[in-house]
Formats: C-alpha cells, sequence, structure tokens
C-alpha cells in the first residue's frame, strides 16, 4: 500500500514538474503570435521594416528555441563505473560497522580515483543512495534522484538538472533569451507608445503589443540578474549548489524574481569546497580564459552554438594551486583511454588533476 501510493506521488511529481516548462512554453508561443501577427502584419504598415523585424525575430527566436530544447532534454551527465564500489568494496564497507573504518575503506578506494575534493567532515564523499564515490564538484539531486557532474542547480524552468553536459546550453538558453526580450521591446516600443497615446485604433492588436511589452521587460530584469550571476560563476569557475530549492514553492510566474536569490544562498561563491588542505573557494580558479575554455571549448566559433564543446569529462578538474603531492588521495598511475570512463573522454593528458594551474593574469 505504502509502495503504491509513493509511485503515485512520485508519478504526479513527475507530472507537475513540467508545469514550468509549459508556462515557458506558453508565454513563449503567445509572443510569437502577439509579434509576428498582431504587430508586424496587422500593425506595421512599413514593408521593409516589416521584413527586418520578422528576419531578426525569427533568428533570435529559433536560437532561443534550439538552446531551450537542448537546456531540457540533455541527459545530466552521472559518474561512470570507476567511482563505483566494486562488489568486494561494497561487501567490505556494508559489513563494517565502525564509521572511522568505513571513512577508511572510501579513503583506500579513492587513492586510485582523481578525487581531490571532500566533505566539510574531512571524509570522502560517498552517496549512499547511489553508491558512488563522489568525483570533485558531483552532487547527488533529490529530484534527479542521480548524482550528477559538476553540479550547478536543479532548475524547474527547464525541468533538469544544469550540469557538466548541459552548462553551456544553460548560459545560452540565459543569453538568448535575454536577446529575444530586448529585441521585443526595442522593436515594439514606438508602437507601445502609439497605442498608450491613441495614435493607433483600438483593437486585438493593442492588448498584445502593450502586454507583450510588459512581459518582455519583466523577463528581461529577471534573466539579467541571472544571467550575470552565473556569468560572475564562470570567470570564478564556481557552480550553484541550490538543488532543488524552487520545486517546493513554484506558485506564480513571480517566483522567477526569486530564482536569483534562492540559487546564491547555497552555493560555492559563498560555502567553498574543502580539498585536503581545507576549504578553498578559489580552487578550481584558473584564470578567466581557461575557465570559459572549460565551459565553452577551444573553438571560439562555436562558443555561441548550442552544441557539445565542453572540456574534459566531468570527473575531475584542474586545480589552481593543488598537485599530486600535496594530496594524498591522487595516484600517481596515468588514467589510459582504455578505461571505461574513456568513452566520455580520457582522464590522461592536459587535464590531469596532478598538474598545478597557474593563474592567468
Amino acid at each position: 500500500m505504502n509502495m503504491a501510493l509513493s509511485r503515485g506521488l512520485r508519478c504526479c511529481q513527475r507530472v507537475f514538474s513540467w508545469i514550468p516548462v509549459l508556462i515557458i512554453t506558453s508565454v513563449v508561443l503567445w509572443s510569437y503570435y502577439a509579434y509576428v501577427f498582431e504587430l508586424c502584419l496587422f500593425t506595421i504598415s512599413n514593408s521593409f521594416e516589416k521584413v527586418a523585424y520578422l528576419l531578426v525575430f525569427h533568428i533570435c527566436f529559433v536560437m532561443f528555441s534550439w538552446t531551450y530544447w537542448k537546456s531540457i532534454f540533455t541527459p545530466p551527465a552521472s559518474p561512470c563505473k570507476k567511482f563505483q564500489l566494486s562488489y568486494s568494496d561494497k561487501q567490505r564497507y556494508e559489513m563494517e560497522e565502525r564509521p572511522d573504518a568505513q571513512k577508511q575503506i572510501l579513503v583506500e578506494i579513492a587513492r586510485k580515483l582523481p578525487i581531490s575534493t571532500r566533505a566539510q567532515s574531512g571524509a570522502i564523499r560517498f552517496c549512499d543512495r547511489c553508491q558512488v564515490l563522489k568525483p570533485d564538484r558531483c552532487h547527488h539531486c533529490s529530484v534527479c534522484e542521480t548524482c550528477v557532474l559538476k553540479m550547478d542547480h536543479h532548475c524547474p524552468w527547464v525541468n533538469n538538472c544544469v550540469g557538466f553536459s548541459n552548462y553551456k546550453f544553460f548560459l545560452l538558453f540565459l543569453s538568448y533569451s535575454m536577446l529575444y526580450c530586448v529585441f521585443i521591446a526595442a522593436t515594439v516600443f514606438q508602437y507601445f507608445i502609439k497605442f498608450w497615446v491613441g495614435e493607433l485604433p483600438n483593437g486585438p492588436a493593442k492588448f498584445h503589443v502593450l502586454f507583450l511589452m510588459f512581459v518582455a521587460l519583466m523577463f528581461f530584469v529577471s534573466l539579467m540578474f541571472l544571467f550575470g550571476y552565473h556569468c560572475w560563476l564562470v570567470a570564478k569557475n564556481r557552480s550553484t549548489l541550490g538543488k532543488d530549492l524552487l520545486m517546493t514553492n513554484m506558485k506564480t510566474l513571480l517566483m522567477m524574481f526569486k530564482t536569483f536569490m534562492c540559487m546564491i544562498s547555497s552555493s560555492e561563491a559563498f560555502s567553498a569546497p574543502v580539498f585536503v588542505n581545507g576549504p578553498d573557494k578559489n580552487g578550481f580558479n584558473v584564470g578567466m580564459r581557461r575557465n570559459l575554455r572549460q565551459v565553452f571549448g577551444e573553438e571560439r566559433r562555436l562558443w555561441f552554438i548550442p552544441v557539445y564543446t565542453s572540456q574534459g569529462n566531468g570527473h575531475f578538474f584542474p586545480l589552481k594551486n593543488l598537485s599530486e603531492s600535496q594530496n594524498p588521495l591522487l595516484a600517481s598511475e596515468m588514467w589510459e583511454e582504455s578505461d571505461e570512463c574513456s568513452e566520455e573522454g580520457s582522464f590522461v593528458g592536459e587535464h590531469d588533476p596532478s598538474v598545478t594551474i597557474e593563474m592567468d593574469e
């Protein structure tokens, strides 16, 4: 009975989790109708202006839709099998009743893995639910019910975890959303004024144009703070850890304005990751240019296109000041391309976590 109730509640939660996405989709589809039909086709009389507006609008609309789709449907990346406990290690860990002995078992296993961070208590970060040793910057999402590589936060507006696999797409989604809102507001403004002062006749277009202006400005203001915050995080190579803070209270669209404050309340920006030698909020900060390349990749011509170009495989990241000799958790042996994680990217070469990175000026 309890299991059936639990499954029913979980099913309802999955259904309701799509409500924010449906709200955004509905608003965007209405904005498309209001701009293309009510403004461009029914209100604007100048043919050149009409064609120019429609051309630029559809470019913005396509890029917004593409990035939003990628943010929603790119599955979050999880730790590979190398970070899962083997059968023998799992048996040994579960049979041991002493917490200190369990911690020591995890330390022994972690010596074979490129793990640099620890829990606040100093212990190896281990997920009891997923039964994996957490790679650096990996966290368990209670909504997705899995550990997510370089988890930033669980975003209800995309109904997905924002992490290593889709962080670039999420940033592009924010940027193209802002561009979409700015373009609409800038081109609608003169007709907004004309309808407001009565230069244009009353009709269905008046409502759509006036409301379009207000909605575009409202979304732009909320997105501006959120996008600015994430730009700062990328520049500092930090991440938000507000997993599902918004999932408990999504009653109205006004929650968009609260997103920024909810996300910064629990993040690497204010809670420094703990390394072997202690907390260091700049531990992953290797300079702005390298930080940008980690997210957007080496080829700048692909930075603004929603195709995957991020560096590495999400299991470890170059450190600012830590070297392998300072970190007893890192083994001296190299991870070869034949390892089980090679499908997601090799652990060798320039991304070796034992390498100390010098800061860019």
